[in-house]
């Protein structure tokens, strides 16, 4: 503030006289007032200040008036515990010779204030007196304490920090103990996860294997969608692909036989071995051994074949021995489980065959143990080392039939006019398949002294694996009877044999019965077959009633089991 407005506002140009200061306003701002009794009221051009100013919001207007006076509502001080400041003397003590001393009351709403410049500029600032202390109340004494009790009070304690100096060894302790602490926890936590996720993997494996054996089918009681259906369970017929294969030993002589079976329905593949001492029709209606049979020319002798095994063979694959040998040459060499150790063979040029599982083979001593055979040993085991000499070649055979039938060619063989190396490459080559994905049997048919088959062998070989039986039979041929004698008679067993070939029927031989019988009986399995059933009774000079449906005990379409009760006519 400049000297003429201070001037100006302690002077008063209605009394002519110069104001005193008061004091200051909460704003800093000097307070002047007028040192008579009374102070002239306020001209009424000015308004009733004393009067408007209550009524008045206190936000700090100002009025202006004339001759340059303003007046300024005062704004209330801040309450700091209603703490008040001295007031301004009255009028009283002026006159008693006392200075007038004026204050700043904050309970007071709005003060009337007449500012006029000075001529000359005030003195130093007086410095606001220091506020007073909010007195402190003592606390009250508790009643539940003791009269003599000492009087404790809050504001006579106070939390003064005195620094240790293992403070800051203790704390470190407690954040090691506390790191180590959640480290366990966290190891712990872990361990269970690991041991959670361990379980949860044992369990998908689990569940996974078994559901692979379900669909695989080899859980027990259980057929899965993916299992392959054994033949004997599969319904309606069934189509092979079948060949019969000679195998003629050129140096030492001697024959051996084998049929080769392709099931397309079922996906599978077998090789059947047949004894050299199997019974066998000619075409005069006698019978003969298969390897004499096979040594004469083996005219004849598939068809022979079909009328006993009741099959449908598709050719004559005849294999002499040099061949065999080429055919494992072309495919590298095959492994057997040999079942006994050979010599070697100087004469073929052989060397000896070690006794083990996976035995490698040449060409030479393939062939050497394909036809080796110990002195007053069965035929049985020969056929058995056959079958696994054929079956490691068809392992090594290429899948595709261009490259299987090129492989037959290369070999060199002379076959059958029926069957041509185009068709025995692709038989092959399906074989071949079927024995590297295991789906493949070997079986020996079991033979009587007598050349006939055994009932296990046709029950189990011929009809599930070769799907032998009487509707092998074509439509329009003559039906094949079979003739099992239970008399013991050798007498009546040959002539109900000519009383059947002269009625022109297929002779089927099916040796002795193991106990004698009393009657006869003639059986049937198809309901198509009973009037042949009746003829052939009419033919043997027996009544209808010995005609009943049964399991044939002989691959044949009519079956007449001879007993005691039969005399030929």
């Amino acid at each position: 503030m400049n000297d003429r407005q201070d001037s100006y506002d302690r002077y008063d140009p209605r009394t002519a006289q110069e104001q005193q200061l008061l004091g200051y306003d909460a704003y800093g701002r000097p307070v002047y007032g007028q040192v008579p009794a009374q102070p002239a009221p306020p001209d009424p051009q000015y308004g009733q200040h004393y009067g408007q100013q209550q009524d008045q919001q206190q936000y700090g207007y100002d009025y202006q008036g004339y001759d340059g006076q303003q007046y300024y509502p005062q704004q209330p001080a801040a309450d700091y515990g209603q703490q008040e400041y001295p007031r301004a003397q009255e009028p009283q003590q002026a006159q008693a010779g006392q200075a007038p001393s004026y204050g700043y009351d904050t309970r007071q709403a709005q003060q009337w204030i007449p500012q006029q410049s000075a001529p000359e500029p005030p003195g130093p600032l007086a410095e606001p007196e220091p506020r007073p202390r909010r007195a402190q109340v003592p606390e009250p004494r508790r009643a539940d304490s003791a009269p003599d009790a000492p009087d404790y009070r809050t504001e006579q304690f106070a939390f003064i920090d005195q620094p240790d100096e293992d403070s800051e060894d203790v704390i470190d302790w407690l954040k090691f103990t506390e790191s180590r602490t959640e480290r366990r926890e966290e190891a712990r936590r872990r361990g269970r996860k690991r041991v959670v996720a361990l379980i949860v993997v044992l369990a998908l494996l689990l569940v996974g294997g078994v559901g692979y054996l379900w669909y695989d089918g080899k859980l027990p009681f259980l057929d899965g969608p993916g299992q392959k259906k054994d033949p004997a369970a599969a319904s309606g017929p069934q189509k092979r692909d079948m060949i019969v294969v000679h195998l003629h030993n050129t140096k030492k002589g001697g024959t051996s036989t084998a049929l080769l079976v392709d099931n397309v329905t079922t996906q599978k593949g077998a090789t059947v071995l047949v004894p050299n001492t199997l019974n066998v029709p000619r075409d005069d209606g006698t019978g003969t051994a298969l390897g004499k049979a096979v040594e004469d020319g083996g005219l004849g002798v598939r068809e022979s074949l079909d009328s006993v095994l009741g099959t449908h063979i598709g050719g004559t694959w005849r294999l002499d021995t040099p061949f065999l040998e080429n055919l494992v040459e072309l495919v590298g060499g095959i492994e057997v489980d040999t079942d006994t150790a050979l010599p070697a063979d100087e004469a073929a040029k052989a060397p000896a065959v070690a006794q083990g599982q996976k035995q490698h083979l040449s060409g030479a001593m393939a062939v050497a143990y394909a036809t080796y055979r110990a002195q007053a040993e069965p035929e049985a085991k020969q056929l058995d080392r056959l079958g696994k000499v054929l079956y490691g070649v068809l392992r090594k055979v290429p899948g595709d039939p261009k490259s299987a039938t090129v492989t037959v060619e290369s070999m060199g063989q002379i076959l059958d006019p029926a069957l041509n190396a185009q068709t025995l490459g692709a038989l092959l080559a399906k074989l071949g398949e079927h024995a590297k994905e295991g789906a493949y049997r070997t079986d020996v048919l079991a033979v009587k002294p007598d050349g006939t088959l055994t009932d296990d062998s046709s029950k189990n070989v011929v009809k599930e694996v070769l799907g032998g039986s009487f509707t092998a039979a074509q439509a329009g041929t003559a039906p094949r009877v079979g003739l099992k004698d239970a008399t013991g008679d050798e007498k009546t067993q040959i002539a109900a044999k000519a009383a059947l070939l002269n009625g022109g029927y297929t002779f089927v031989d099916g040796g002795r019965a193991d106990k004698t019988q009393s009657t006869t009986q003639i059986t049937y399995q198809d309901d198509a077959q009973r009037a042949r059933a009746v003829d052939v009774a009419k033919t043997l000079g027996l009544p209808e009633s010995v005609v009943k449906k049964a399991e044939n005990a002989v691959n044949a379409d009519v079956v007449v089991t001879l007993g005691k009760d039969y005399k030929p006519s």
